[in-house]
């Protein structure tokens, strides 16, 4: 039976097993070219407008340049970093069985310890908060006794849309392209903001403008820098003068003005009037300043993760713009890991015969949960505790994002229970009772006789212990700690006065019973 992926397409090693692109010569061919020096706000119409026609290869071109931006690209940054400090793990199915627990373990274990560029695959693939989409190619080989992908990240700019504007493929020439070999590609479509629009996937389009916008402002401020309070030279040239007595007074003014020397004709003459500097870049930094705002808006949501400025309104207003980033982490987090299901768990167990249905296949999940105020909690929960508020430990443990210890964890910081004052007195009050016993009582009975004489010749090694015992309770601050100094001193108790004294004692008592028999006693 053959190996179907969820789209029903069939899984075949031998299809992946090099780069699909490898074998298309116009993708070998092609070369990164910089939209920057062409860019005008007409041509920026034009290439979003090809876009949904179905032409993206400009607009993702585009945004690559548009990626050069400082600020574009530091909060882009901050986005992909979100996602890889996060967490994750690969979640078995419901009621699993053993054996899909050990493709559980098995599926985590190779992204954890084998694949060692797993987390460059994370932040590739966010890529597509831009582009709208991202794909990684994989190239299948067999490493020890597993079949395991190499990744290779490909540039947007290499994919077309169908004639339909329905689907990616590859540049390869056609019409609609070729299509992605199933099991060869991790690709990722985070939504689409526009539906049924793939070219609007992405942020790319929204933030044409302010990026447009910011670069004009900060050309026109850099030629208002240049000019601030510079006087002006005007040259005088006499009636007549030809064309090249003119061009040579034009060269003399520009060298005065950026050499402070120059030559000319002596007939024709320069005037320098200085100019009181007047104005300010105010309207051009106003306008980068909303260009910037925008384009954080539109990546992260909000706009006081990008800059520290006073709100007047306290925290509040942090803590708000805070969790609207959060959302858009968890959005971003749960796209992200559907994908990785679809595209990497499933062939990565496929391709070595450990499933053969995706109804059944682990999850990848994000660690999106958060931990909650400790301190609040400390203080709170013992108080809801002590009056009859029944907690759960797992709850509490869940809720402060805590790991439950095993039996075998030694626990952090916990105080052994201290020595109960009641207990010790009693204790004490026994050690002494042992050491006021009578060391014989004089009974006729040679029995009852032997056993005083043993009680006497081993009363000296017996005070001896319960002195010892004695000064290890008095130095003992917790039961746990007294148990402990009793286990330790136990192999250094001295047990030279009982050995021989028992061992006569029990010889005799045993000579004295056979004695008895004889007599008929």
């Amino acid at each position: 039976m053959a190996l179907l992926d969820q789209y029903g397409r069939p899984l075949r090693l031998k299809d992946v097993g090099a780069p699909q692109t490898s074998k298309i010569a116009q993708l070998q061919n092609r070369f990164v070219e910089s939209s920057l020096s062409q860019l005008t706000p007409d041509r920026a119409a034009r290439i979003r407008a090809d876009a949904d026609q179905g032409n993206i290869v400009a607009l993702h071109e585009l945004f690559d340049d548009m990626m050069t931006d400082a600020h574009i690209a530091c909060e882009f940054g901050k986005r992909k970093g979100a996602i890889s400090s996060l967490d994750w793990e690969i979640v078995a199915p419901g009621d699993a069985s053993s054996r899909e627990a050990d493709d559980r373990e098995w599926v985590e274990g190779i992204l954890r310890e084998v694949l060692d560029n797993f987390e460059d695959v994370l932040e590739a693939l966010m890529d597509a908060t831009g582009h709208g989409f991202a794909g990684i190619e994989m190239e299948w080989g067999r490493q020890g006794g597993e079949y395991l992908p190499r990744f290779y990240a490909r540039p947007q700019s290499w994919f077309q849309l169908t004639q339909d504007r329905q689907r990616l493929t590859l540049m390869d020439g056609s019409p609609d392209g070729a299509d992605l070999t199933p099991g060869g590609w991790i690709l990722h479509l985070p939504g689409l903001p526009k539906t049924g629009y793939i070219a609007r996937m992405g942020l790319a389009q929204g933030l044409i403008w302010p990026f447009i916008y910011k670069h004009y402002a900060l050309g026109d401020f850099a030629k208002f820098l240049e000019c601030y309070g510079l006087p002006i030279i005007m040259g005088k040239y006499y009636q007549g003068a030809t064309a090249a007595e003119k061009s040579s007074l034009l060269r003399a003014v520009t060298q005065l003005g950026h050499d402070a020397r120059a030559i000319m004709p002596k007939e024709m003459e320069l005037e320098v009037e200085k100019v009181t500097a007047s104005g300010d870049g105010d309207a051009h930094l106003k306008m980068i300043d909303w260009s910037e705002r925008s384009a954080s808006k539109l990546i992260l949501g909000q706009v006081l993760s990008s800059e520290a400025k006073a709100t007047g309104m306290g925290s509040g207003v942090a803590d708000l713009h805070d969790a609207v980033r959060r959302d858009i982490l968890k959005s971003d987090a749960k796209k992200l890991a559907a994908t990785l299901t679809r595209d990497l768990v499933f062939p990565l167990l496929a391709f070595n015969g450990r499933i053969n249905s995706a109804a059944r296949c682990p999850r990848f999940v994000f660690d999106l949960g958060e931990a909650e105020d400790l301190k609040t909690y400390a203080e709170t929960l013992p108080i809801l505790a002590a009056n009859g508020a029944k907690i759960s430990i797992n709850w509490v443990h869940e809720k402060l994002r805590i790991p439950k210890a095993t039996d075998d964890d030694e626990l952090f910081g916990q105080a052994a229970p201290a020595m109960n004052e009641d207990f010790a007195v009693g204790l004490k009050s026994r050690l002494a009772a042992l050491k006021a016993l009578p060391l014989a009582e004089t009974e006729p009975d040679a029995a009852a006789q032997s056993v005083a004489q043993l009680v006497t010749t081993t009363a000296p090694t017996m005070r001896a212990w319960l002195e010892q015992i004695e000064a290890m309770l008095d130095a003992a601050g917790s039961l746990e700690e007294f148990r402990a100094m009793l286990g330790a001193a136990y192999p250094d108790l001295s047990a030279a006065g009982m050995a021989t004294p028992l061992a006569d004692a029990f010889a005799a008592l045993y000579l004295r019973g056979r004695d008895d028999i004889l007599e008929g006693r």
